[in-house]
């Protein structure tokens, strides 16, 4: 089977890859010619683990392409995947500019009969404006061609992605037509040999299904984060209240750690988006529209540490930041917590040492020179009157705390992701900040 898949951003440039680590014939497209020139030398415009190696693979077993043709890539393909951005516009609902114009591109150039799925996170009714656009240009033409649309919302954790499409929890696909589901199952059944499960419903249902899902995560994180800093004050411990509600099944573990906010690309537009959904038809949305005030305010959370711990005087001094992505294993900064921070301190009159093992260059593209960059975790303690911990990567779990201690100016710690533990720290002569626990300092 051949498909295209326009848009090689973080969900176009997995998918794509992914597809063809399967056998599938797969030509990713991008307007972009920069970066579809690097593309082809191997050079990716994202960081995911292990993401660089299948891309050579596949390009090396000529299963995977790159190209800036649309009309050329998809004159063979049975599906094109829709896998451009939806940036939120000023009043939080999801811009759809990029992907009707894709779909308009489908309809100038299409050739044979195909499914034009939607793969980008989109509100209901998408569907049907990318079905009249690509209509809309087949009328153009004076052309009577068969095509069918769909929805397969992605649902890849970034640092995880590859593991996620391959060995997906479900696969979700909307559809109202018998020929696109089958076209769909043929193309997903390779994952489905391992009793993944796939599961048809409609376009719409379909549709909501990604926004529902990244709201109820959302929700779990700022449900915790609000009940940590009530758990502070009255002098309970977050941690151990965690691993109490945690084994309840009903619950679960995931998304009930205590930090300084959810971030990304997905939880803070989609949480948007759904939030202006609903006001769109006359609803509101009371659970999201406070899971979206807290998360704001838990990104000052730990400045308000550092602040009350220095007695509001910032003016002169400098932090150490170890950690600038939103999470773990990606070098992605959209709406992470640590620019809050750093926003904060800056304007307070304090200066930045900051260090990410894979996020520095998008630090740099992000926010220049209004702070400094090490690239060792180490160097950026010279001379700091504290280390802010702002993303919990796994180099800094266990670091060497008398080397610490011997760099910074004092001994003070602000843990924003809750990695060590309090009397630990006490015990080795820090002064120590978490979340959701009363520290006494």
């Amino acid at each position: 089977m051949k498909i295209a898949v326009i848009g090689t951003g973080y969900v176009g440039l997995v998918t794509g890859t992914c597809f063809a680590e399967v056998g599938v014939d797969v030509t990713c497209v991008d307007i972009d010619q920069k970066k579809i020139d690097n593309l082809k030398k191997g050079i990716l415009p994202i960081y995911e683990p292990g993401l660089d190696e299948m891309v050579a693979r596949n390009v090396q077993k000529n299963r995977l392409h790159f190209s800036t043709s649309l009309q050329e890539s998809i004159a063979d393909a049975e599906v094109a995947f829709i896998a451009v951005g939806t940036p939120p516009d000023e009043d939080g609902s999801a811009d759809l500019k990029y992907v009707l114009a894709v779909a308009a591109g489908v309809g100038q150039h299409m050739k044979r009969p195909m499914v034009v799925v939607t793969k980008s996170t989109v509100p209901v009714s998408t569907a049907e404006k990318v079905r009249k656009a690509v209509q809309a240009e087949l009328d153009k033409r004076g052309e009577n061609m068969n095509y069918f649309v769909a929805s397969n919302p992605e649902f890849l954790k970034e640092g995880a992605a590859i593991d996620d499409f391959m060995k997906p929890d479900r696969i979700v696909v909307g559809t109202d037509s018998p020929e696109a589901e089958d076209i769909m199952r043929r193309l997903y059944k390779p994952f489905l040999l391992n009793g993944h499960p796939i599961i048809f419903m409609d376009i719409p249902s379909a549709e909501m299904t990604k926004y529902a899902a990244n709201a109820m995560l959302a929700t779990k994180i700022s449900f915790m984060n609000d009940v940590a800093n009530l758990y502070e004050i009255m002098g309970a411990d977050v941690n151990m209240v965690r691993k109490g509600i945690g084994s309840d099944g009903r619950i679960g573990p995931k998304f009930i750690y205590p930090g300084v906010g959810y971030g990304g690309s997905c939880f803070p537009k989609d949480v948007k988006a759904l939030i202006k959904t609903a006001k769109e038809n006359n609803y509101n949305m009371r659970i999201l529209n406070a899971v979206e005030e807290v998360n704001e305010a838990q990104k000052e959370v730990l400045f308000n540490k550092v602040r009350t711990h220095f007695n509001n005087n910032l003016k002169g001094k400098t932090f150490a930041l170890w950690g600038l992505s939103f999470k773990p294993k990606t070098d992605d900064m959209r709406e992470a917590p640590s620019l809050v921070i750093i926003e904060k301190l800056l304007k307070a009159g304090a200066s930045v040492v900051a260090y990410d093992p894979v996020a520095m260059h998008e630090a740099q593209r992000m926010l220049g020179d209004t702070i400094s960059y090490t690239t060792d975790m180490y160097e950026t303690l010279n001379n700091s009157d504290a280390l802010l911990i702002v993303t919990e990567w796994p180099e800094f779990r266990s670091p060497d705390f008398n080397e610490i201690g011997k760099r910074l100016n004092t001994k003070v710690i602000f843990d924003g992701r809750n990695i060590f533990d309090l009397k630990d720290m006490k015990a080795i002569g820090f002064d120590y900040y978490c979340i959701g626990i009363k520290t006494g300092n």
